[in-house]
């Protein structure tokens, strides 16, 4: 129940369209009613021109009604109907359309709000959540999922009030008309509506299933197209194919399995009303061969009786709809209940100009129950160069991800100009720092829109001046269409090193006074690593400068070296210090040509 719940409150920020659907929904089904009871003076008064005969029990506002039909001339009562079944139709069909009209709009909207609501979320979580999920997963989430919840609403949502409306309507005109009836009625609904509701919970966990099995269709979508190169380069086509069809198999196999539970309430439902039908007729056919009820008010009973069929069977189906909306809603919501490891302080403020230094302080650091940070203890003063090496897994990246807060440290603080940096807002902390990694991050957008990614007001003048500092403005002019050319998915348009002088050149404009480089040149060939290092070169005056770098070229005029070895800094100086350090580590390093 609760999961139905959180399901429907998707429908609460629309609700006055959702309640204007329901009188829409409501006039329908009453309408629906009215023309069946017309049944009634057609067979009896018009066409056999006898009088409508009504058990005794009829309310008595009804038997004035039905007195004052059998008064009525038959042709002038065929002429009566005939203009109120068009009237009723006409209106029937205004209100069927405002119905599906107001109802699509609110699974439209729900559509567009729990997408732009994931999105949105996605920026808000930390980036170790990030780490632990698959893109294609995400993907599914914001895609399949939120398309599910939508179908429940524009279709589930709308039988489920509409078909209920008609059993209602019809049920009470069984009562009304034959009382005797009403009990059937009563009978008939527990038989049909427990195997629907034990269908129901089977096929929730079968959808849960579905979807997972999709999120890992679209995953491996994701991972293929990404990685194509590699796919080709290593043989792996047929490998890959068979991953996709065994994968693609699976979830064909689970909406089988759903489909066949799905129509099998279908006849299930229409014979536990035949057999209903077929009872009302034997023992309600001798009440219209003894005289004492018309065969009008029967054909009206028994065709209300049946036609409570066809809503229970939509019925059905709605049950399996939101069976699989509240499996799409329970994945949706493990993203928008996810709290983020790394958090704004409610009183956040601005951070100031950086001014004096950036101090770690004890700083201690796990991805889960592994240690990668251990007791890092460092102050850096502005305009200084600090280089950081060591082997692999060390923590150097990491190190310098809790700069941004891109992750928080288990234990310890890091300070600038003193004051912690969980007391300033994300926005201002980052604004004052400039990141250019190894991987160079481009977007499908034109060469200026990626250059001026974060500065969308800066004129086409300083992005061009940008450009010039980064030494990539002559590239850019020799493209179609200058600075306006679209660079594809990641800027595969564009050389490794043209991609990193676009993002130098981003940095550049950002003109932060933090610069992080994080092995901006390790995969560079040597010509592209030149023309990119002397962009970093500018870039690095004046500002102050934490570098990761493999290649001596990089770091030879670092003000500072910290070696890093398992998490700790074992060893710090200048270049010329630690090379003359016999037996220490960056003395290794560099005699193993891991730098230079």
């Amino acid at each position: 129940m609760k999961q139905y719940i959180r399901l429907f409150k998707f429908i609460w920020p629309h609700k006055f369209l959702f309640v204007g659907a329901g009188i829409c929904m409501l006039m329908s089904a009453l309408f629906d009613g009215v023309t069946l009871s017309m049944i009634m003076p057609l067979a009896d008064i018009v066409f056999t021109g006898k009088k409508i005969v009504v058990p005794a029990s009829l309310p008595g506002f009804l038997a004035g009604m039905v007195d004052i039909l059998n008064h009525i001339p038959p042709f002038l009562l065929l002429n009566y109907i005939a203009a109120g079944v068009i009237v009723l139709y006409l209106l029937k069909g205004l209100f069927g359309f405002l119905q599906s009209y107001f109802m699509t709009d609110i699974s439209a909207l729900v559509v567009r709000d729990i997408r732009a609501s994931i999105y949105t979320k996605f920026h808000a979580l930390s980036l170790d959540y990030f780490t632990h999920m698959r893109g294609g997963e995400l993907m599914s989430r914001i895609t399949n999922d939120v398309g599910l919840v939508g179908n429940a609403i524009s279709y589930g949502a709308t039988d489920l009030l509409y078909q209920s409306l008609q059993v209602v309507v019809f049920a009470a005109m069984i009562l009304l008309i034959h009382p005797r009836l009403a009990l059937l009625s009563l009978i008939l609904l527990p038989l049909i509506s427990f195997p629907i509701l034990k269908v129901g919970v089977i096929l929730k966990k079968i959808s849960r299933q579905t979807q997972e099995k999709m999120a890992d269709i679209n995953a491996l979508l994701y991972e293929t197209i990404l990685g194509m190169r590699v796919v080709k380069a290593f043989n792996m086509e047929k490998a890959e194919v068979k991953k996709f069809i065994d994968t693609n198999n699976s979830f064909y196999k689970l909406s089988m399995r759903a489909t066949k539970r799905m129509l099998l309430l279908s006849p299930f439902t229409e014979m536990i009303g035949v057999l209903a039908a077929v009872v009302v007729l034997f023992v309600e056919g001798k009440e219209v061969l003894g005289g004492r009820m018309s065969f009008g008010t029967l054909g009206v009973s028994l065709a209300a009786l049946l036609s409570m069929l066809r809503p229970f069977k939509k019925l059905s189906q709605v049950n399996s709809i939101i069976a699989q909306a509240i499996a799409g809603s329970e994945r949706i919501h493990n993203v928008l209940d996810t709290v983020p490891t790394v958090r704004e302080k409610a009183e956040a403020r601005v951070m100031p100009p950086f001014e004096r230094s950036i101090v770690f302080d004890h700083v201690f650091f796990s991805y889960g129950h592994v240690t990668v940070l251990k007791d890092i203890d460092l102050t850096v003063k502005r305009g200084e160069i600090i280089a950081i090496v060591g082997p692999s897994g060390a923590g150097k990246s990491t190190l310098l991800d809790l700069i941004p807060r891109f992750y928080d440290p288990d234990s310890g603080r890091i300070m600038i100009d003193g004051t912690d940096i969980k007391e300033f807002t994300f926005e201002s902390l980052r604004r004052n720092i400039g990141i250019v990694t190894q991987e160079t991050i481009l977007f499908n957008d034109s060469v200026a829109g990626n250059i001026a990614f974060g500065m969308p007001g800066a004129s086409h003048e300083d992005i061009e001046r940008a450009a010039k500092q980064a030494y990539v403005h002559d590239i850019i002019m020799k493209l179609k269409n200058g600075y306006d050319t679209f660079i594809g998915d990641r800027g595969v348009k564009l050389s490794g090193g043209e991609r990193q002088r676009i993002a130098i050149a981003r940095a550049m404009l950002k003109n932060a006074p933090i610069l992080i480089l994080d092995e901006a040149t390790s995969q560079l060939d040597t010509e592209s690593e030149r023309l990119v290092q002397d962009a970093l070169n500018l870039l690095m005056r004046g500002r102050t400068v934490f570098v990761i770098a493999h290649r001596l070229s990089t770091i030879r005029h670092a003000t500072r070296i910290m070696v890093m070895n398992e998490g700790r800094i074992v060893e710090h100086g200048t270049h010329e210090q630690l090379l003359n350090t016999a037996g220490g580590l960056y003395q290794k390093l560099c005699l193993n040509q891991i730098v230079d």
